[in-house]
């Protein structure tokens, strides 16, 4: 049994609707277990895009202040980060800046709300992986789910 959240956690709380946060909190003090395995239904599909403070084809770190910032929103979007306009990205953490995720139905509309956020979303200042992951929206192998992990190096060459 892994004991730790996983980086993408979210895409679970958003299928299941569970906060497993609050859950694992809940478990540590001592309380009992609030859900069974039964509760738990999934619903829709969920996709997760890591945004870095990286150059998007070269992956180069790309610390520094972000000059304005707007996160997307509406029905099914998520977004865990504590960028703000006036922020300093530091050069001695993870690049990780930001955790965007989205909820519909199916597959298809999954796409679609991703590609909506993605157009949204505005972080000026630093160079962020937000142009990779629209590239990667729009890729057939993608859309066909005809990926894997190698996929990036072998067929964009990243």
């Amino acid at each position: 049994m892994n004991t730790r959240l996983q980086v993408e956690h979210p895409v679970s709380e958003m299928i299941s609707g569970v906060d497993l946060v609050r859950q694992q909190i809940s478990i540590a003090a001592g309380e009992p277990m609030a859900l069974r395995q039964a509760d738990i239904v999934l619903t829709g599909h969920a996709i997760e895009c890591r945004v870095a403070a990286e150059h998007p084809e070269s992956f180069a770190p790309s610390p520094g202040l972000v000059s304005e910032y707007h996160a997307p929103g509406g029905p099914g979007v998520r977004v865990d980060s504590a960028l703000y306009t006036g922020y300093s990205v530091s050069p001695h953490y993870d690049s990780l800046v930001s955790k965007l995720v989205v909820h519909a139905d199916n597959r298809d509309e999954c796409i679609m709300r991703m590609r909506r956020a993605l157009d949204e979303y505005v972080i000026s200042g630093i160079e962020t992986t937000i142009p990779l992951h629209r590239r990667l929206l729009s890729e057939a192998d993608f859309l066909s789910g005809d990926y894997d992990i190698h996929w990036l190096e072998t067929r964009l060459g990243l």
